[in-house]
């Protein structure tokens, strides 16, 4: 976030994933059309729910802490579908990125709050916070650099303080804030795979951060008033 605060995803799916293995291992052992297999075949599916439930619980309470933190919110619209594709895949689908934002946009709509998401293309990475000065494009495990202007950078930070300038940016462009429509609830969540990220109307901005086989869920915050 914007303030220095930083949010591991728990990797729901990675710390289950000896156990989803080895049932997985029983279940192709179980001969086609009896009846140890259907029993294998819902103990596969009732690991996998447990999982999406548990994401999902961990998902409800941040995003709701967040809004109610804060009277504005603006996240990266990042390509959850290309990164998808990608050696990140699996902590892409871990990390459930496309639902947590969604979460955030209903319940900011839900509280009154702002909420946007700033464009991909955006550098928010190589963009210094301080002088504005765009530089070369940087490895993925480069995760802190100085900038000649003097300033020391910590990669997720920098991009997340990047992201509120644009976000701020632009809703100063389109004029005094409106409280949106309401928007429903997400009501399912597709397993251990989430959907992909949804399009929606963005300024521009926004590069695709990873750090190695960790997805930061990253979130830049405007702290509420007074």
């Amino acid at each position: 976030m914007s303030d220095g605060t930083k949010v591991a995803a728990p990797k729901f799916l990675r710390r289950v994933a000896r156990k989803l293995r080895r049932l997985q291992q029983a279940l192709s052992r179980k001969q086609k059309g009896s009846a140890n297999r259907r029993k294998a075949v819902k103990k596969v599916a009732r690991a996998h729910v447990r999982v999406a439930d548990t994401r999902r619980d961990w998902q409800h309470k941040l995003s709701t802490q967040i809004i109610r933190e804060n009277q504005a919110v603006y996240v990266e619209d990042l390509c959850v579908t290309g990164l998808g594709r990608t050696r990140l895949a699996k902590s892409v689908h871990d990390a459930g990125w496309a639902t947590f934002t969604a979460m955030l946009e209903y319940k900011a709509a839900r509280y009154g709050r702002t909420f946007g998401r700033v464009d991909r293309f955006f550098p928010s990475t190589r963009m210094c916070s301080d002088c504005g000065r765009i530089n070369e494009k940087m490895a993925l495990n480069v995760r802190s650099w100085d900038c000649p202007c003097g300033a020391a950078h910590d990669r997720d930070v920098n991009a997340a303080r990047n992201v509120r300038a644009a976000g701020q940016a632009d809703l100063n462009a389109r004029g005094a804030y409106v409280r949106p429509a309401s928007v429903p609830a997400a009501r399912r969540e597709a397993g251990t795979h989430p959907d992909a990220a949804r399009s929606t109307r963005s300024v521009e901005g926004i590069s695709i951060l990873q750090a190695g086989e960790d997805v930061n869920t990253r979130s830049t915050c405007w702290p509420r008033s007074g």
